[in-house]
């Protein structure tokens, strides 16, 4: 009975979980980095429920949940979870129902657990020559990817949350460049993204997160929308020419000026020699120039991965094998082994 016990309660805490799963994950991309034909898929959810159900007809029909995660996209968390009621994904959902959707997976995930060992250690009991199954028993918990939009704030306010997601179980946390408070579905047009310097924050914050809590090989995923978006909410500092905030300035629209024909309070800046004013819209965003969206995503990609990201995801209207191959191929002649997280969703 005590083995018995000690079998059903093999995950104590979500930190257990998320160590647990954080080595799968880890495990899983090296296997990928040496053929690439061993990738993983992972099951969309919004409920323990579905979640359980799923890894259930996996493991039944697979004969096994290798390779097989979970995703929590903040999509359907703001559709379905919301006590606002079903909200467009634009991160006006309580910041703590991921948290608490990933608790309630694995509760229902280790419920599956518990109703095969049962079944399991009656047949054992009734002297049925179950031990080995016993033995090499697999776990219904696998990994969750949770997608923590664009932080719900700030870097401090992005670190708190992870912190709350991490102790809930999950080893990987999805993240996006987009501005926060002004955020939008991947799919629509309108997006604003923040310059790299911020986005680096947020990665260091998710990071800091996991060390703080010694899930040491926690995963994070790097998601870019550069490539639907066509704003900024502002411009960054450059310290000196090449730098990161200098490359994200050179995709910023400008007309060039004399100091004459501007108006009082204009932002200027000098480009290849010359005055500059960056197109402003009404609202004070700034716009990219026409053209400019797959540089900066290739840009982004290969800042990320240099700057803590172990995954990444380029945000696409629709999915495109091609498109996204194009791009990839470009971020891994820096990054030789970068490896894509893709959403296939229409």
């Amino acid at each position: 009975m005590q083995h018995e016990l000690l079998f059903k309660n093999r995950f104590k805490t979500g930190l257990d979980i998320a160590k647990y799963t954080a080595a799968i994950m880890r495990k899983d991309m090296a296997e990928y980095d040496a053929d690439n034909t061993k990738y993983t898929q992972s099951l969309g959810c919004w409920h323990g429920f579905v979640a359980q159900q799923k890894m259930i007809a996996v493991k039944k029909h697979r004969g096994s949940t290798d390779k097989s995660y979970l995703y929590l996209s903040g999509w359907m968390v703001a559709a379905l979870r919301s006590e606002f009621g079903p909200l467009p994904d634009q991160s006006m959902h309580e910041k703590t129902s991921v948290p608490k959707l990933i608790e309630e997976i694995y509760t229902f995930l280790r419920q599956a657990d518990a109703v095969e060992l049962n079944d399991l250690f009656r047949r054992l009991d009734a002297g049925e020559d179950v031990q080995d199954q016993i033995d090499n028993f697999e776990t219904h918990v696998v990994p969750i990817i949770a997608d923590i939009d664009a932080g719900f704030g700030n870097e401090e306010a992005t670190y708190l949350l992870a912190k709350k997601m991490i102790e809930a179980g999950a080893c990987a946390l999805q993240i996006e460049n987009q501005v926060s408070d002004a955020k939008q579905c991947g799919h629509q047009d309108g997006k604003v993204t923040v310059p790299h310097e911020d986005f680096i924050a947020k990665l260091n914050a998710l990071r800091y997160a996991f060390l703080e809590l010694g899930v040491e090989e926690g995963v994070i995923v790097a998601r870019t929308d550069s490539e639907g978006a066509g704003l900024t909410q502002k411009l960054p500092v450059s310290q000196e020419e090449g730098d990161l905030a200098s490359q994200y300035m050179d995709f910023v629209e400008a007309e060039e000026v004399s100091i004459d024909n501007v108006n009082e309070n204009d932002v200027l800046f000098k480009r290849d020699g010359k005055l500059v004013r960056p197109v402003r819209l009404s609202n004070g965003l700034y716009k990219f120039k026409e053209g400019s969206n797959i540089d900066r995503v290739v840009l982004d990609c290969i800042t990320s991965l240099e700057n803590g990201a172990d995954l990444l995801w380029i945000e696409t209207p629709t999915p495109n094998v091609k498109q996204i191959a194009h791009m990839v191929n470009r971020v891994r002649e820096k990054v030789p082994n970068a490896k894509l997280v893709y959403n296939n969703s229409p």
